[in-house]
């Protein structure tokens, strides 16, 4: 770490006087109980000692957040705070931008999420989800976090990459998951084991990987520019025609940063979220049934499902429970005073989702899993915070939920199903947290998909 001048230590809030090694550890392996040792001990504001470029504050009081959320593009830098993400989504991901390259970049994704954009994605959603619930086992244990992300996978290599069909679609469905699991190795977000030694070393072969899905995503970007983008609805042909306030089009590696992005971070943390949305739900057999019921309802109809205000709350209720991301940062470019604190610049301050969203001021109650509590309280941008917020909000979190609630509504209208185990942990992918054990599940019964599927 960079070392710090007297003065700007003692402007930091106290926080846990160990070693930067063992709160390194403690980050790492048990990131939760941690932060709520933190918090409990040191109350809405405290500093950690971590491997990063800077002292890092750690805020937990909503009006703090409200504080930093409300950060401009000079005042706060979230792309220096995600620098860690640069080896694996490249320098042009939307995610370590800042100023005036971000807003310009931001700017030009946007469009391809507005509902009515989403709404032509619902029936890949749907389908994706059939195909892979066709495969599950019935009566035995199985591990439903790969399924899951297969089906996110193929949803974002549908409707973002616009890709349908052939050789070179079935080789990134087998790619990426390689992909993925090679950057969720915590040992990979640190400098010292990010050695190429060969195609055989875990950075080798993260590597190699990657560039073989880049050479396949130019290959569609550059396919995509030569044929036109009429009739298509994907986000890639959306991006490529656009054009920012001086008439400019993104370059192919500016889209290719964005597709990685979407690719990357999209597919993950949904399928993340859908198996915490599973773990908590099959917990709750009235909540389960309330559920089943809704979903046959609803069954393979987007418009109705996302009109659905009970999977609309249990898809909230999911993301405050568990977070897949324990954090969100920004770098100070300036000073800021935060609730009477005056925290000086270059130092990250970071809300603590996790710890937010189980206040019990805000959230009676709060390890309790209960999707009607929002029939009566709707949580404030700082109160509720699983997609981050102010300026730097996550541009797919509409994608994302609209996603779970298609996945969820298919697989409640279709399964029996139960958990194999309670004895469920939270453990590290990379920069998200998961179940142990890939969430194991029973499926008890299966019945037949009752609609045909509609035609990409």
């Amino acid at each position: 770490m960079i070392s710090i001048s007297k003065s700007k230590h003692e402007l930091l809030p106290p926080g846990p006087r160990s070693p930067t090694a063992l709160q390194t550890l403690q980050w790492l392996k048990n990131p939760v109980p941690f932060l709520e040792a933190c918090g409990a001990r040191y109350g809405d504001m405290f500093t950690l000692k971590l491997p990063t470029q800077w002292p890092v504050v750690v805020v937990q009081h909503p009006e703090a957040v409200k504080e930093v959320f409300a950060l401009d593009s000079n005042a706060g830098h979230a792309g220096e705070a995600n620098n860690i993400l640069k080896p694996f989504l490249g320098k042009y991901s939307l995610l370590v931008l800042d100023g005036e390259e971000h807003m310009r970049q931001r700017k030009m994704m946007m469009p391809a999420f507005h509902g009515e954009r989403m709404q032509a994605y619902g029936h890949a959603m749907i389908d994706a989800a059939h195909a892979s619930i066709d495969t599950w086992p019935v009566g035995s244990p199985f591990a439903v976090h790969a399924p899951m992300q297969a089906i996110t996978l193929q949803v974002i290599l549908r409707t973002v990459v616009g890709m349908t069909d052939g050789p070179l679609l079935a080789e990134l469905e087998a790619l990426y998951p390689q992909v993925i699991d090679a950057a969720a190795a915590p040992a990979m977000h640190f400098e010292l084991f990010r050695k190429d030694l060969g195609p055989w070393s875990p950075w080798g072969k993260f590597k190699r990987r990657s560039a073989r899905g880049k050479e396949i995503m130019i290959h569609e970007i550059r396919r995509a520019r030569e044929k036109g983008t009429a009739g298509r609805t994907d986000v890639l042909a959306m991006i490529i025609d656009a054009k920012d306030e001086n008439g400019e089009l993104l370059t192919e590696d500016e889209i290719h940063g964005e597709l990685m992005t979407l690719l990357v971070a999209g597919h993950e943390t949904t399928a993340t979220a859908l198996c915490w949305a599973l773990r908590w739900l099959l917990r709750d057999a009235a909540l389960t049934r309330r559920v089943a019921e809704e979903a046959a309802e609803v069954a393979d109809d987007p418009v109705k499902i996302a009109k659905s205000d009970l999977l609309d709350r249990v898809v909230k209720e999911a993301l405050r429970l568990q977070p897949i991301g324990p954090v969100v940062a920004r770098v100070l470019k300036q000073p800021l005073t935060i609730q009477g604190r005056e925290l000086p610049a270059d130092i990250m301050v970071a809300p603590c989702v996790q710890l937010v969203h189980h206040r019990p001021s805000l959230y009676p109650n709060p390890t309790r899993f209960d999707p009607d509590r929002y029939v009566t309280f709707n949580p404030k941008p700082w109160e509720f915070l699983p997609f981050g917020g102010g300026l730097r909000k996550c541009i797919g979190a509409a994608f994302s939920i609209y996603e779970m609630k298609m996945v969820l509504a298919t697989a409640f209208s279709r399964l029996s199903m139960e958990l194999a185990t309670d004895n469920i942990k939270i453990i590290r992918r990379g920069v998200t947290l998961a179940p142990s054990g890939g969430l194991p599940l029973v499926i008890r019964k299966k019945n037949p998909r009752a609609t045909k599927p509609i035609a990409a």
